[in-house]
């Protein structure tokens, strides 16, 4: 071999410089985006939080804590999100499973926001909205004139363990005063349409035709 022949290397670019300029240039973005939808999220939250009576505007803008008290708004047990999102961080790395355990939470809050949609005069067709655009469904909750009425039929729920009966200082509880009403699909017997108009008495002086 020559040692005198000079050796043709060869760099090759594999586009890794250009991917870590492209990130570091996406991740500030990336953040902007994240602290935005923190902050439009919490200002939705601590509004419905208003109309339900919640204290302490605060509570809104208190990450998860704020998930589980919309959940509890929603009649459902707020520690068994907790569960659900704890068994996503320690076993999301296990196949099947770890994709289960996050659905599994999402349906929570959707069970969830149906009964606070109810609460807010919203039929569940509203549901589709939340599953696809939760954020525009929370702020149309939230600036609607909608008003809160617990005084619907109770959860399916309610009788197992998934029914809230915790109780926290500050947030109302969900139970309406004389207990829920019946519910006319399960008890349609118990539901009483409500009266007709009074027809208008007739005037003797009308001529008859």
């Amino acid at each position: 071999m020559d040692m005198d022949m000079p050796l043709d290397i060869t760099y090759y670019d594999n586009g890794s410089g250009a991917a870590l300029a492209f990130l570091f240039l996406f991740l500030p973005f990336l953040f902007i985006i994240l602290i935005a939808g923190y902050v439009i999220g919490a200002i939705f939250y601590m509004k419905i939080f208003e109309k339900a009576g919640v204290e302490g505007k605060w509570r809104a803008w208190v990450p998860i804590y704020n998930t589980m008290i919309f959940v509890k708004l929603g009649d459902l047990n707020p520690w068994w999100l907790l569960v659900l999102w704890l068994a996503s961080g320690v076993l999301g790395w296990i196949p099947v499973i770890g994709q289960i355990i996050p659905i599994a939470a999402f349906l929570y809050t959707l069970a969830a926001a149906w009964r606070v949609g109810l609460k807010l005069q919203k039929e569940a067709v509203w549901l589709i909205l939340y599953f696809f655009l939760a954020i525009v469904w929370l702020g149309i909750l939230a600036f609607d004139k909608s008003r809160w009425n617990t005084a619907i039929p109770a959860a399916p729920w309610a009788g197992n363990f998934l029914a809230d009966k915790t109780v926290w200082n500050g947030i109302p509880v969900q139970t309406p005063a004389g207990g829920f009403p019946a519910n006319p699909a399960t008890q349609p017997g118990s539901y009483s349409p409500p009266p007709a108009p009074p027809v208008a008495p007739e005037d003797p002086s009308a001529p008859r035709t």
